[in-house]
């Protein structure tokens, strides 16, 4: 069996966000009134009593098999799948014969030293790709599928506004809390983990002879959702019985690998990077917009050229409540011609959902991801001794910005794969391989049900 381990270059979304639905445990009791919760400046609870008496609340502990995308609990099916995604998984299987820059802000080392050292580590696997490359089609997709959409918003009153889908804790938050009313307006755009198991379980097979269930690919993602994300059952080879990747582990969890073969990664020889197209290379890249993959910066600058003709050199952003929510438009004489704006966190996308559903919502495209800070705040992320929250992404962020930015249209092996794998742009083929659907789901009747 082939074993292919694909690295993020950009962080992903966070599992338990910043309004959990079971915030603190109440202990009830029998014959009991019902108690009033209290909630203090300091975000403190307290349950007070009808005679008035207060008593402080613990914050319950709420892990990845209690909560999913602040939508009630997942199910024991889903609790199964995620038990299937961890690096023990991964270290059975090997037996040990916007995730860089988090491990290299960790080991003090610099982007490319870190790629390198982490791909002689992983060596007891065939290839080390890095999902980079697969981002550069999630991007030129989303590109043309905003432009078709703003071309028939006429006719098509759910077209706009335009939802990005790289956030998998925020899809699976729509699915089950909104459905049917938002999934119309999410991109139906992969995610480049999910495009990077379509290369390799398709185009990387075809290339080494083998059959996709003969491949085993491991993503390491800073984000707990993406397990999720692999599990589901539109990314699963019915023919062949395979998942498009296989198994899904965290930022730190490599760092666990790491400690249990006492293996300090500064100690590690380099290795040079593996490319889906054979040749090795020593260049790392990235994409410009920020560092949850730069869908707003990308979509804009396009749908400008192509729809208007107008040539955008830089982006100005207007921050709204909050440094989480701005906004960018495209004017000409007055007139407003794209809007844009990015949402993160859940209490900008909450109440984004609430000017959609009173019809107020004024935006063409919106890049949502479920964590404050975008995806470079990922649950899954090494968090730095000795250091502030803040100190700690400012350093991940200079380390991400580090590397040349890359325009998607350049790079020449994408254009070759388009050209001689997927039929050219726009083809049935790029569709059927790089988009995926949504599904609203039923709520179960809980006790853990809220409104938003």
């Amino acid at each position: 069996m082939f074993l292919v381990l694909s690295k993020a270059a950009q962080f992903q979304a966070l599992l338990l966000f910043q309004e959990c639905i079971k915030p603190v445990q109440v202990d009830k009791k029998p014959g009991k009134a019902a108690a009033k919760i209290r909630i203090e400046a300091d975000g403190s609870y307290f349950q007070v009593n009808q005679d008035g008496e207060a008593q402080k609340l613990e914050k319950a502990k709420i892990s990845l098999n209690d909560c999913l995308a602040c939508s009630g609990c997942i199910t024991s099916a889903e609790s199964v799948l995620v038990s299937q995604q961890s690096h023990e998984e991964l270290c059975k299987l090997l037996a040990l014969n916007k995730s860089r820059a988090s491990l290299a802000a960790r080991c003090k080392l610099g982007l490319l030293e870190t790629a390198q050292k982490l791909t002689m580590f992983l060596k007891s696997v065939h290839y080390v790709f890095d999902t980079t490359f697969s981002r550069n089609f999630s991007l030129l997709e989303s590109q043309q599928e905003f432009v078709r959409r703003f071309r028939r918003r006429a006719d098509d009153k759910k077209a706009l506004p335009m939802l990005a889908s790289a956030c998998p804790g925020w899809i699976c938050y729509a699915e089950k809390t909104h459905g049917s009313f938002i999934i119309p307006h999410i991109s139906t755009t992969k995610s480049p983990q999910q495009v990077m198991g379509s290369l390799v379980k398709g185009y990387f097979a075809e290339q080494q002879h083998l059959p996709p269930d003969r491949i085993y690919h491991v993503t390491v993602m800073p984000c707990y959702d993406k397990k999720l994300e692999a599990s589901r059952p539109d990314f699963f080879n019915q023919e062949y019985q395979t998942r498009d990747v296989d198994c899904v582990i965290t930022t730190g969890e490599v760092l666990k690998l790491l400690e249990q073969e006492g293996v300090s990664l500064s100690d590690v020889d380099p290795a040079p990077l593996d490319t889906l197209l054979g040749s090795a290379t020593g260049e790392l890249c990235t994409h410009a917009g920020g560092g949850s993959g730069g869908y707003l910066e990308h979509i804009f600058i396009h749908s400008a050229q192509q729809l208007f003709g107008i040539h955008v050199d830089s982006i100005h952003y207007r921050p709204l409540k909050n440094k989480d929510f701005q906004e960018v438009t495209l004017e000409r004489d007055g007139e407003v011609l794209l809007h844009f704006a990015l949402a993160y966190g859940f209490r900008n996308i909450q109440n984004l959902v609430q000017k959609l559903k009173r019809g107020k919502c004024p935006y063409h495209f919106v890049e949502v991801m479920a964590c404050p800070s975008g995806c470079l705040n990922g649950g899954g992320q090494i968090k730095l001794e000795g250091e502030s929250s803040k100190e700690e992404l400012q350093k991940v962020e200079r380390l991400y910005e580090s590397l040349r930015a890359e325009a998607p249209e350049e790079n020449q092996a994408v254009r070759e794969l388009y050209q001689h794998w997927l039929g050219g742009w726009g083809s049935d083929r790029a569709l059927q391989v790089l988009h995926t659907q949504y599904h609203a789901v039923e709520k179960a009747n809980s006790a853990l049900n809220i409104k938003w």
